[in-house]
C-alpha cells in the first residue's frame, strides 16, 4: 500500500548516536513504499546493512584544493592571512598547503596578487547507488581519515529524484555541520530519541537547532519503557508531538542484530508506520 501521494522530503535525525534513527528511517521507508532513501551519514552509513541493496554503480567524490606554484609565489603570505582554516602556511621561503583543512572556498586564489595558486581535485569519498526491490538507495562513504563529511553529503543530496517519490534522509547523529546540511530543505524532521537523561539532553539541543532552521518536527520515542517520563513531560511542555512509540522489545532487537527491519517480520508495525507517516504529512502541512 503506497501512502505517499506527492513528493515530500523527510529527514530522520537524533541528538545522539544509538537511538535507533536508522532503524526508524528504514522501517518507515519500507512501510510506505515508493521511496528514495538517502543515507547521509557519510562517516558511518549503515542503512544498506538493513536494506541489502544490489549496488548498481559507484562514483568518486572530489573537492578542489589549492596548489601553489612556487615559481610564481613571492611568499607574501596573503593567502595564509585570508584562510580562516589555517590550510596554508607561508614562511620566508616556503608555502605549504594542508588539504585536509581546506574548505574549498577558492578565496586564496582570488587574493593571491601573483596568480600563483591554482586548484586540483582531491578525492574524499564515494557515492554508491543501489536498489532494494523498488526502493532506491543512495549513500556516501567518506574516505578513511578525511575530516569533512559535508561535501559528500552535498553530493548525496544532489541525487534527489525529481518525480513523485518521497525522499527520506537518514541524518548523522548530533547537531554539527553534517546534520545541518542533511536536514536543510526538508519538509519535516523526525527526531528519534530514547526516554533517558542522555536522550532528553540531546533532544533539547536538536529541538533548538530545528527551531532556528524553521523546520517542522515531531518525536519518535524508541525503546519506550526503559527510562522515565521526562522526555514525555518535555515534549508536552514544549508542545512537541510524540508521533510514535517503539517499545523496548527483545524480538525487535534480535531482528536488528540479524540485519532484518522489524516491520518485515511484524506486519502490525508496517501499519503503524503508515499511520505515523500520515501524521507526519499533517504536521508538515500546518
Amino acid at each position: 500500500m503506497l501512502r505517499n501521494m506527492g513528493r515530500m522530503i523527510v529527514a530522520v535525525a537524533s541528538g545522539k548516536g544509538g537511538t535507533g534513527k536508522t532503524s526508524v528511517a528504514v522501517n518507515l521507508a519500507l512501510s510506505i513504499g515508493n521511496v528514495q532513501f538517502l543515507d547521509c551519514d557519510a562517516e558511518e552509513p549503515n542503512a544498506h546493512l538493513l536494506l541489502h541493496p544490489k549496488i548498481s554503480r559507484e562514483e568518486p567524490v572530489y573537492i578542489p584544493v589549492p596548489v601553489i606554484n612556487e615559481g610564481l609565489c613571492d611568499y607574501c603570505g596573503k593567502c595564509a592571512e585570508f584562510c580562516a582554516n589555517n590550510a596554508i602556511f607561508v614562511s620566508a621561503d616556503k608555502a605549504l598547503v594542508f588539504p585536509e583543512l581546506c574548505y574549498s572556498c577558492g578565496g586564496c586564489a582570488i587574493v593571491c596578487p601573483r596568480k600563483a595558486i591554482s586548484e586540483e581535485q582531491r578525492r574524499i569519498g564515494t557515492l554508491k547507488y543501489g536498489l532494494a526491490d523498488d526502493l532506491e538507495l543512495v549513500y556516501g562513504e567518506l574516505e578513511v581519515g578525511e575530516p569533512m563529511a559535508v561535501p559528500v553529503i552535498n553530493e548525496v543530496k544532489k541525487q534527489q529524484i525529481r518525480n513523485s517519490k518521497t525522499v527520506i534522509l537518514d541524518s548523522p547523529p548530533g547537531t554539527s555541520c553534517p546534520v545541518i546540511e542533511t536536514v536543510k530543505g526538508s519538509d519535516f524532521c523526525v527526531l528519534v530519541t530514547e526516554p533517558t537523561p542522555f536522550g532528553l539532553h540531546d533532544l533539547k539541543i536538536t529541538v533548538q537547532v530545528l527551531k532556528q532552521m524553521k523546520i517542522p518536527f515531531g518525536v519518535v520515542v524508541n525503546r519506550a519503557g526503559i527510562g522515565d517520563q521526562r522526555v514525555y513531560e518535555y515534549c508536552k511542555n514544549e508542545n512537541i508531538p510524540v508521533l510514535l512509540e517503539i517499545p523496548y522489545q527483545r524480538k525487535i532487537a534480535e531482528l536488528y542484530s540479524k540485519g532484518i527491519p522489524f516491520s518485515l517480520e511484524m506486519p502490525k508495525w508496517k501499519e503503524k508506520f503508515q499511520a505515523f507517516f500520515d501524521e507526519v504529512r499533517k504536521y508538515a502541512d500546518k
